[in-house]
C-alpha cells in the first residue's frame, strides 16, 4: 500500500465507460436512460446483486469507512453520496456475507455506532447523475466509477475498514465518567 494515495476529497463526474458498468447491472441496460449521454444531469435506479453490491451508512460515518479504506487499506470502489447516505459499492455476495461478519464482531453492540445497510439480490439503489455536480437533493459521487469493471471491495475488507473506523469514533477512557462519584486525581506531577 503505497502512502501517497489519499481519499477523494471532491465529487467526481462519472466516465463513459463507469456508466456503461453501472448501467450492466441492469437486465436491460438500454432501459437505463438516466445512464445515456442525452441525460447526464438525471440520476437512475439500479438494481443490486449481480455486478455489485452495495453498503450505505450514514455520511459521517461512512465518510470514516471511506478515510480508513484509502488510509490502512486498498482504497474504496466507487462511492456516493444520496439522501443523508454513503453508498459503497461491494462485490457481489458483499450483502449476504457482511451482515453475519459484523455480528460475529459484535459490532454496534452498544449502540454508539451506526448500523449499516447491505443492499444485494432484490434490492435497488439510486446512483447519482453522471454529472460531477451535486443535485438538489444533494447527491453526488465522491468516488465514480471510470472503468468497465473497477475493483470493488469484497465483505471483509469493508468488515475491517468498518471495525477501525467505530474504533476511531468511540473514545475510551480508563477515568470513569464524573456522574458516578468516584474522585480521581492526578498524581502524575506530583514529585
Amino acid at each position: 500500500m503505497s502512502s501517497t494515495r489519499n481519499a477523494p476529497s471532491s465529487p467526481a463526474c462519472l466516465t463513459a465507460d463507469g456508466a456503461a458498468w453501472l448501467a450492466s447491472a441492469e437486465p436491460h441496460p438500454r432501459g437505463a436512460p438516466a445512464l445515456r449521454d442525452d441525460r447526464p444531469a438525471a440520476s437512475a435506479v439500479l438494481a443490486c446483486g449481480s455486478v455489485f453490491d452495495v453498503v450505505s451508512a450514514p455520511v459521517i460515518f461512512g465518510r470514516r469507512i471511506v478515510d480508513q479504506l484509502w488510509e490502512e487499506g486498498p482504497g474504496s470502489g466507487p462511492v456516493a453520496v444520496c439522501r443523508g447516505r454513503m453508498l459503497l459499492f461491494a462485490a457481489p455476495g458483499t450483502a449476504q456475507r457482511l451482515p453475519s461478519l459484523l455480528r460475529w464482531e459484535e459490532f454496534g453492540r452498544a449502540g454508539d455506532v451506526p448500523a449499516l445497510l447491505c443492499h444485494g439480490p432484490g434490492d435497488a439503489v439510486t446512483v447519482p447523475a453522471r454529472s460531477g455536480s451535486a443535485t438538489p437533493g444533494g447527491s453526488r459521487w465522491l468516488v465514480a466509477p471510470d472503468t468497465r469493471n473497477p475493483w470493488l471491495p469484497g465483505p471483509e475488507v469493508l468488515l475491517w475498514a468498518a471495525v477501525r473506523a467505530a474504533r476511531a469514533a468511540v473514545r475510551i477512557s480508563i477515568f470513569p465518567h464524573a456522574d458516578q462519584g468516584a474522585k480521581v486525581y492526578d498524581v502524575s506531577r506530583r514529585r
